[in-house]
């Protein structure tokens, strides 16, 4: 598969490496970002967020989405 962005840009060299999760894209390792997840796992009175957090491949423009104030 063709990242999407990098078509758009008339690159078609590209492959992709990943889905985006927020929008669904395939996206290519230039135009994607791998943030961390934390994972909430209810466990009655116990511990709820696991220590170590999932990881989640979103493309650049629904990063920058994500993390504008």
């Amino acid at each position: 598969m063709k990242c999407y962005d990098c078509v758009q840009e008339a690159r078609h060299d590209s492959e992709g490496i990943g889905v985006c999760t927020r929008c669904g894209l395939f996206t290519c390792a230039d135009h994607s970002r791998v943030v961390r997840l934390p994972v909430h796992q209810p466990k009655g009175l116990g511990r709820a967020t696991s220590r170590l957090p999932a990881r989640r491949v979103v493309c650049a423009t629904c990063h920058t989405a994500e993390t504008i104030d």
